[in-house]
């Protein structure tokens, strides 16, 4: 049944939409660190030291390390958006968003914790889905999938890079956080796509 699912053509959609939700969103996040400014509007050396602005100030202080972290969320997001790189850029974005889970549990973040953790989710569900080649990591024979499905068309690479290369680009120029404008485009761009990739359903065993 799970090889089954995984040639069908739905399914294969919602893998690579979910490849692209998290890639982008960690490309969206990381610029900002990488250019070395502050992820809240203004610093929180004030507020209290168990506080998850003073938390967030902090790192943001420590300068090196906090566009390490950039550095590393945005070869994450890259990583996966490519989808030919995806597994790779699954395993290197679960101990990330496992940690930025963890953080949000720790201070007082409303409903923070559940957007991550449904992120959490989502990643594990990518680990998940490539299990048949990723477990070769536990020293156990690996099951090579189909060549011919949809995930692996082109396509899907293409729009991978127009989503990373607008995103990389309106972060550079945006600094601020309203990210309405941001979505809408990335939003149009995976309607265009997946009209596109519907149409070429055709070609492929799905």
């Amino acid at each position: 049944m799970y090889t089954k699912i995984k040639e069908k053509f739905w399914p294969q959609i919602l893998i690579i939409y979910t490849r692209y939700a998290l890639g982008c969103t960690f490309v969206f996040a990381s610029i900002i660190k990488i250019k070395g400014k502050r992820f809240t509007f203004e610093s929180g050396e004030l507020n209290p030291i168990n506080s998850a602005w003073h938390f967030f100030e902090t790192l943001y202080q420590s300068g090196l390390y906090w566009k390490f972290i950039g550095i590393a969320q945005l070869l994450a997001g890259f990583l996966l958006v490519t989808q030919r790189y995806s597994k790779l850029g699954a395993l290197i974005n679960l101990p990330i968003i496992t940690n930025i889970f963890v953080i949000t549990l720790s201070y007082y973040f409303a409903f923070t914790p559940v957007i991550t953790g449904l992120m959490l989710l989502a990643n594990l569900l990518l680990l998940f889905w490539d299990w048949n080649e990723l477990k070769i990591l536990l020293n156990l024979p690996p099951t090579l999938n189909s060549k011919k499905r949809i995930e692996n068309d082109k396509l899907w690479e293409i729009i991978g890079f127009i989503l990373f290369l607008f995103t990389l680009i309106y972060r550079i120029i945006k600094d601020n956080y309203d990210i309405m404008f941001w979505f809408v485009i990335c939003f149009l761009i995976g309607i265009i796509g997946l009209f596109i990739g519907f149409k070429r359903k055709k070609l492929y065993n799905a």
